[in-house]
């Protein structure tokens, strides 16, 4: 499990990425790269990391369910995710 303090970090930055969002469209496509530098750092979407929603795991993430494969792995085999079972051939 990550500290909570580093998945408190992400869940800011994601909501000010959300609160610019309109504001950095409009700037980007007027091409003011200046009034774009004043915006805050962390209103960039590239400084989003991937991380999972339940253990806040940042690596082995995958995309389509959101969490990581050790938690993807746990639900598979407890039957919580739909249609997913373990392959065997």
């Amino acid at each position: 499990m990550a500290k909570q303090s580093i998945i408190a970090r992400q869940r800011k930055r994601k909501l000010m990425v959300a609160r610019y969002a309109e504001k950095r469209a409009a700037l980007k496509a007027a091409g003011d790269y200046a009034a774009l530098d004043q915006l805050p750092r962390n209103a960039s979407p590239v400084r989003l990391k991937n991380r999972c929603q339940l253990s806040g795991r940042p690596r082995g993430y995958l995309r389509h369910f959101g969490i990581s494969r050790i938690a993807f792995r746990d639900m598979a085999l407890d039957g919580k995710i739909p249609g997913v079972r373990k392959a065997s051939w």
